[in-house]
């Protein structure tokens, strides 16, 4: 199967794309359009094989207090860009393929791209809790985030991938 990742087209037909968490359907379906194209806040990618949605990953730019970064990073003392990501699914039909990784690695291509075009540091993502290990096998370490008042929803775990830590890509 031949996968393609590009992003979001505002006449893309993303209704038929069911990932089994109702609010991350939600979002790709009613949100996803807007916040890229009228909100220009984020940028959503999708992988499409045939006609078939098989994931999509959210990425927006970011900054991270460098006092958040892993013991061992030195950076300046100020907030450093980063590329966030927001959103990451993968459609139920096609669980287990592989495509949640996928996805991730395109983060990081967008990622290094931004290090060498306009400053990156690496790659934030706030991981829902039952996500977490998936993340962490990806190469991502927890990290500390003083935000605002916390809601009534599950209190996401903020990792972060280091670019430097990234094996180059083969082949």
């Amino acid at each position: 199967m031949t996968v393609e990742i590009r992003p979001l087209a505002t006449d893309d037909d993303r209704r038929t794309f069911r990932s089994g968490d109702e609010a991350l359907d939600l979002f790709f379906h009613r949100y996803a359009g807007q916040n890229q194209f009228r909100f220009h806040i984020g940028v959503t990618y999708w992988a499409v094989a045939v006609q078939d949605i098989l994931a999509f990953a959210t990425v927006s730019p970011a900054s991270l207090d460098a006092e958040a970064l892993p013991s061992g990073e030195a950076m300046p003392p100020y907030p450093l860009p980063v590329l966030r990501l927001a959103r990451l699914a993968v459609d139920a039909r096609a669980a287990g393929q592989g495509l949640g990784k996928l996805m991730v690695r395109h983060c990081i291509e967008l990622a290094e791209r931004l290090r060498d075009e306009v400053g990156c540091v690496g790659l934030v993502v706030d991981a829902k809790p039952q996500a977490v290990d998936f993340y962490r096998r990806l190469g991502f370490v927890a990290i500390t985030l003083v935000e605002g008042i916390a809601e009534q929803r599950p209190i996401p775990s903020p990792m972060f991938l280091s670019l430097g830590s990234v094996p180059p890509r083969r082949g």
